[in-house]
């Protein structure tokens, strides 16, 4: 079995994660021969490989997130666009990377927190701040940038 398969895994909090983005994932993974594990509340196609898997969580809030930190080591990879689970990947010594390509790591994970507790309370006021803009193809370049970026780093630990 290849030394950096034995390292870490790649964790992805499915639902919300782009079609676009899993297929990067896929060939990444495929390439360096690395395991992906896939983790969300619905089935879902993907790729046929003794690389990749589906872990189904039943319906709820929070439901994926709480099993990725359950089952993630130090030092896995989890793509994730939650905020909040990407603040529990680094406490638990995991990286985070985010659908547009932003890397959630101890030095970004607690002002990109704080950010989102100040907008979830400007919210909660009913104020509207729209929703995030639809993903474009330089963000799923900055995406693919920043993991071959990653995965080069913890490869090479």
């Amino acid at each position: 079995m290849d030394q950096a398969k034995d390292k870490f895994k790649i964790w992805v909090d499915a639902d919300a994660c782009p079609s676009v983005l899993r297929d990067v994932l896929f060939r990444a993974a495929r390439r360096l021969n690395i395991e992906l594990i896939l983790v969300a509340n619905a089935g879902m196609r993907f790729p046929r490989s003794d690389l990749f898997s589906l872990i189904l969580v039943p319906a709820g809030a929070d439901k994926a997130d709480k099993k990725i930190v359950q089952q993630m080591s130090p030092g896995d990879l989890v793509i994730t666009g939650d905020i909040p689970l990407a603040a529990d990947v680094v406490k638990n010594g995991g990286m985070a990377l985010g659908t547009r390509g932003e890397l959630f790591d101890d030095d970004s994970i607690g002002e990109r927190l704080a950010m989102r507790n100040v907008m979830d309370q400007i919210r909660s006021t009913g104020v509207e701040t729209g929703g995030p803009k639809p993903l474009n193809n330089k963000d799923v370049q900055s995406f693919a940038n920043q993991l071959d970026r990653i995965l080069t780093k913890l490869i090479r630990k």
